[in-house]
């Protein structure tokens, strides 16, 4: 056999090989390595000086059956900054766009945020001139946070137009920075509330719970500064003094009355150029992090329960003065510790504001 039949027969498949192998009657084809086959065939042609040439034996097998192409086109976000895309495009497909006039294979990426039945934001589509022969590609994504769908299509040439080959789902983009999103409401929990079935799934939190976790973080961690001070520092020492028994007119920002600057002097029948004005601002203070789940946390002595993947969140007021934060984490089998303290000041230099419910006629 000649040094060029060789060749041949080593580059072909191991499925090539077989099916030469069962014409020619090797014994045991299936279980023989492509090296073995080799030989066996080049043994049995040359034993059985068959003038049937390779050449002849390639043109009567099949050729392998591929599967036909479905045209489709699929858009994953990779990070808040870029995309992948890829996509089939049927024989069919290909054919009729071309006949139709097609001149160059495009990707339309749409914003389709809060909107539904397919439409999309309008001066928000982008389109991107592709290779007539790749499958995939990688997008620039214009804005984060955002839902997107691709049309997969071609360009029409001098006459211009659109030819529409195919739609991706919607996926959304995550976002470039941290969720705005705000917990407004600290809910805790307690493992007495567990049914005695032995479900472990956490109960459903009761809606707008307060335990006053808030307050009491607040109290402890401004214990040891708590003093009158001045301007609106003494008055929020006076709310909060007052707010214990039920008898204050201020406010939980510390507006009130003499907040607004008005006195007796000011209040008068209501003439043509009176007019009623406020002003409301505050500020709280959010504590957050993350521990083992099955650690138990405690902030200045207060236990704060933990999400089930071990993080934490605390909103509490941010009056004026010094607040102090220990944080402390402690192992479940209670050896290993891990803490922090953070300290905090405000301080509210100019204070001018009231409610509306506080607004009065004035004279401007």
């Amino acid at each position: 056999m000649s040094q060029k039949t060789l060749t041949s027969l080593a580059m072909m498949t191991l499925r090539q090989l077989r099916q030469i192998a069962s014409d020619l009657g090797v014994s045991l084809y299936s279980r023989k390595s492509k090296e073995e086959l080799v030989e066996a065939i080049s043994t049995r042609q040359v034993e059985e000086g068959e003038g049937r040439s390779l050449e002849r034996i390639e043109a009567d097998m099949l050729p392998a059956p591929r599967p036909a192409a479905e045209t489709r086109v699929v858009f994953l976000p990779r990070d808040p900054q870029w995309a992948y895309v890829f996509w089939d495009i049927s024989e069919d497909d290909r054919s009729d766009a071309l006949h139709a006039g097609a001149s160059q294979l495009c990707l339309r990426v749409a914003d389709v945020t809060g909107l539904a039945g397919g439409s999309a934001h309008p001066h928000t589509l982008q389109e991107v001139v592709v290779d007539s022969h790749a499958t995939e590609w990688y997008l620039p994504v214009p804005l984060s946070d955002r839902d997107y769908r691709v049309e997969l299509g071609y360009r029409k040439g001098a006459g211009g137009g659109w030819i529409s080959l195919a739609y991706s789902s919607v996926a959304r983009v995550p976002s470039l920075h941290p969720s705005e999103q705000i917990l407004d409401q600290f809910v805790p929990f307690s493992l007495d509330a567990f049914p005695s079935s032995g479900s472990t799934s956490l109960p459903a939190p009761a809606e707008a719970v307060d335990s006053g976790l808030h307050e009491r973080l607040y109290q402890s961690a401004t214990s040891q500064w708590r003093r009158l001070g001045r301007g609106s520092e003494a008055f929020h020492e006076i709310d909060s003094a007052a707010g214990l028994e039920g008898g204050s007119e201020f406010s939980a920002s510390g507006a009130g009355p003499w907040a607004s600057g008005r006195s007796a002097s000011g209040m008068g029948g209501v003439g043509s150029r009176q007019r009623s004005f406020w002003l409301v601002a505050d500020a709280e203070l959010i504590v957050y992090g993350a521990t083992d789940p099955a650690a138990r946390l405690s902030i200045g002595g207060e236990e704060v329960p933990l999400s089930a993947d071990g993080t934490f969140r605390v909103q509490v007021p941010f009056r004026d003065g010094q607040q102090l934060y220990p944080i402390e984490a402690v192992a479940a089998d209670g050896e290993q510790k891990r803490s922090i303290t953070m300290e905090f000041r405000r301080s509210t230099p100019e204070d001018n504001s009231n409610p509306a419910s506080q607004a009065v006629a004035e004279w401007f």
